[in-house]
């Protein structure tokens, strides 16, 4: 069962069912783990139990005190927990992509503002410290302007920007209309 409220506790009825205990019970088992760890404890429900990693992570950060998975109801509230030069950089990006794409929502999805078209997500970002994350979903969207990648670091999906970057319109929007064409083709 999916849910969208963030809530942790919603998807204990299903990890009861599936695992055979309470949630109680796990909780117990974590409580009494030699290591506190956050790696430690997953791999004791995955691999002594057999938990799936979402399940696993589900009961851990709930033991950890975490009882919802969203951080930000809304972008608005990701852009003021960034710093005030990130947030400009990123809300100049969604407009490039919303001036020429008028039919993208933006959302928090993940706990990061990301555009989609219905169910399917386009483009995201993350600011990190030092620097924005751009992240165009689809296959091959970071081939479409190798030229206007130059002097960016460039990763296997993402592409490190500063985070004062003056936007470049053509890449990203180049970046969004290949996920488009892809999604028009079904994808």
């Amino acid at each position: 069962m999916s849910t969208t409220s963030g809530d942790r506790t919603a998807q204990f009825p299903l990890i009861e069912r599936r695992y055979g205990h309470p949630v109680s019970f796990w909780l117990k088992r974590l409580g009494e783990l030699d290591d506190t760890r956050y790696a430690a404890q997953m791999a004791y429900l995955q691999e002594e139990h057999g938990f799936t990693r979402a399940h696993a992570n589900t009961v851990v950060m709930y033991a950890r005190g975490s009882s919802s998975t969203k951080r930000f109801a809304d972008p608005e509230a990701y852009f003021a927990a960034i710093t005030p030069t990130q947030a400009t950089t990123a809300r100049a990006i969604f407009a490039a992509i919303q001036k020429r794409f008028k039919d993208l929502d933006l959302v928090i999805a993940w706990n990061h503002p990301m555009l989609r078209r219905g169910t399917k997500y386009v483009f995201g970002l993350a600011a990190a410290s030092e620097h924005i994350l751009l992240m165009p979903w689809g296959e091959g969207a970071l081939e479409v302007a190798p030229e206007r990648l130059e002097g960016l670091t460039v990763k296997k999906k993402t592409v490190q920007v500063p985070s004062d970057w003056k936007v470049d319109a053509t890449l990203v929007t180049a970046m969004v209309a290949e996920r488009l064409r892809q999604i028009d083709a079904g994808g």
